[in-house]
């Protein structure tokens, strides 16, 4: 990795450019920019996320996440490196089919509601999203390894998961969306 940062306030951005992990400088308005800005932002609501209760599982697959959400952002600072590895999609594969199993099978549409817990992790999942339209971007200007996309695709289903999952804590449920549609055809 480039650098480590011994003093933050440098001047150097102050004219719209910011440093890449290579000594490459570009414009804050840059897709790449975009990206890391979002994945950071990610990070942070993730952050947030871990100051609710949860159970110990979620803590520390939410944890590991972050490292690996700062692994991605690393690459992305460094043009044609790689740091996220592929393992770490699979691991979200992983923690998927775990809290997917205990959950009961969707029926009908949910808000993104409920236990404030819940509700940020759809915060959480909502951000991942857009890292990922700006990864997508990014990668249809410049070349990018394929397991950052993946990641992110894959922990935003993850935290649509475990918003089900901490909604349900001490006997909890989704919050459902009451579609006018579908109470007329029921009544």
């Amino acid at each position: 990795m480039g650098n480590r940062l011994t003093q933050i306030a440098t001047r150097t951005g102050d004219a719209g450019t910011t440093g890449l992990g290579n000594n490459q400088r570009v414009s804050k308005n840059s897709l790449r920019v975009h990206a890391m800005g979002d994945i950071d932002e990610l990070n942070s609501h993730i952050g947030v996320l871990l100051c609710e209760d949860m159970p110990d599982g979620v803590r520390q697959l939410l944890v590991e996440i972050q490292h690996q959400l700062f692994n991605l952002g690393g690459e992305l600072s460094i043009p044609g490196f790689e740091l996220l590895k592929a393992e770490a999609v699979l691991a979200l594969d992983d923690a998927l089919a775990h809290y997917n199993e205990q959950l009961p099978r969707l029926e009908e549409f949910i808000l993104p509601a409920g236990k404030r817990s819940a509700s940020l992790a759809h915060v959480c999942r909502t951000v991942a999203r857009r890292a990922e339209r700006a990864l997508v971007a990014l990668g249809n200007e410049e070349a990018i390894q394929e397991g950052p996309r993946q990641y992110l695709n894959r922990l935003s289903d993850l935290m649509f998961v475990l918003a089900r999952v901490l909604n349900r804590m001490d006997g909890g449920d989704d919050v459902y969306w009451k579609s006018e549609r579908m109470n007329k055809s029921a009544g």
